[in-house]
């Protein structure tokens, strides 16, 4: 049974908290119903509102005063109020915060038969702006959003007690830290780093990750489906996996009986962990690399002729704002048509976006052209998404942000 998401009010002599109030004309509906975010032209930015401390905690009221819930305030941020709690008198301490975790736990022991995953995935998990991945007995933190930073010491007391790890790695890096206005840093807060990258078990194969100077939290588990389905398409292939990050679908592709494989990235300390990977799952003498950019390394194996059974490519975020977007699809549409000529007649082509800017409809179609301007034509035989532990929030879009596109190209 997964636990209860209430708390206890809090004590009599408890602080009072600010108010922050919704414009008149604001949608307070949309707030009800599930949205967590408050945007700086919905709320009512007096002087005082505007002179908060970021991360401070705040009581969210409609127009009419009436109290909506606990939220976190950051006045420099466009996304200036995240709902925490829908209880305007909830506490947030160690107790609060074990509750969330132990039910963002629950899921995922259902979910994976090792403890290997994402335990907490931002708003979808009702933790705004926090990341928690597990890898074993170590857990990496990334607190991107100013309320979780001042909460730390409280989180990891509660991480620790709801899942027995013995380290915790906070990775305070990557931009939604600095549009939150917070410093970049990577620091043990608990227990003892690991001597050396992690093994993590992950469909047949062992990924080597990194966890404290490694990308992001060390490995991307959201592919882990999207990884499971290119491995069927793998038997006796010949592969080609670009941005393969440590080893990406390549390893998996191999694990399912691929022939050889490719893996292709700009970082070299990546690739090294790549190989570190194959060689801990068997595959060394199937596994090739090669360093560099990925749009001249695709260009290149064109000139020299070079034909795959399966090509992959999971280019990093494109568009990862609005902003980016229309330069965003221009590169998912020249990435499909330097990659689709690489693939053998009757093979197949997977196509990736991390971009929530980029909806699938806009990715689809990009693919499409660029495949057609490539000179091949294909169908579509799959459309894949985030693995389960990146549960989604109905609400909110941009927690779906993960596709991938499985082309069959042409005879």
């Amino acid at each position: 049974m997964e636990p209860s998401l209430s708390h206890s009010a809090p004590p009599a002599d408890a602080p009072s908290r600010p108010v922050v109030r919704l414009r008149p004309k604001a949608e307070a509906r949309a707030i009800r119903h599930g949205f967590p975010w408050v945007y700086a032209d919905e709320l009512v930015m007096d002087r005082r509102t505007q002179g908060l401390v970021p991360g401070t905690l705040a009581l969210l009221e409609d127009s009419e005063r009436r109290p909506l819930g606990l939220v976190t305030v950051n006045p420099t941020s466009k996304i200036v109020a995240r709902m925490l709690d829908r209880d305007p008198a909830a506490v947030v301490d160690e107790a609060w915060f074990a509750l969330r975790l132990g039910r963002a736990l629950a899921l995922r022991d259902r979910l994976f038969g090792a403890p290997f995953y994402r335990l907490v995935h931002a708003e979808a998990d009702g933790l705004p702006g926090l990341v928690i991945d597990r890898f074993g007995d170590v857990a990496v933190v990334q607190p991107n959003a100013a309320w979780a930073e001042g909460h730390l010491d409280a989180l990891v007391a509660a991480l620790v007690a709801v899942t027995g790890v013995a380290c915790v790695i906070k990775n305070g890096s990557g931009r939604a830290r600095g549009l939150e206005g917070l410093p970049e840093e990577t620091l043990v807060v608990h227990g003892l780093a690991p001597a050396g990258p992690i093994a993590v078990p992950m469909n047949g194969a062992s990924y080597m990750a990194d966890l404290v100077g490694g990308q992001k939290t060390g490995l991307f588990f959201d592919q882990r489906d999207n990884h499971a389905f290119a491995a069927r398409l793998a038997r006796g292939a010949k592969v080609l996996d670009v941005f393969t990050h440590v080893g990406g679908f390549a390893l998996a592709a191999l694990a399912g009986g691929a022939e050889r494989a490719l893996a292709v990235d700009s970082s070299v300390a990546a690739l090294a962990l790549a190989e570190a990977g194959a060689m801990a799952s068997g595959f060394a003498d199937r596994f090739e690399t090669r360093a560099g950019d990925a749009f001249a390394v695709l260009e290149a194996l064109g000139a020299e002729g070079a034909r795959f059974d399966l090509v992959i490519c999971d280019p990093p975020a494109f568009a990862p704002a609005k902003p980016a977007l229309e330069a965003g699809l221009r590169a998912y549409e020249r990435l499909a048509r330097l990659a689709a000529p690489l693939v053998n007649p009757g093979g197949y082509l997977v196509l990736c976006s991390c971009s929530h800017a980029a909806d699938l409809s806009a990715f689809r179609n990009a693919c499409a052209r660029g495949i057609g301007r490539g000179g091949r034509r294909g169908q579509i035989l799959h459309t894949g998404f985030a693995a389960a532990d990146h549960p989604v929030l109905p609400q909110l879009a941009e927690s779906s942000y993960l596709k991938a596109l499985a082309f069959r190209l042409d005879s």
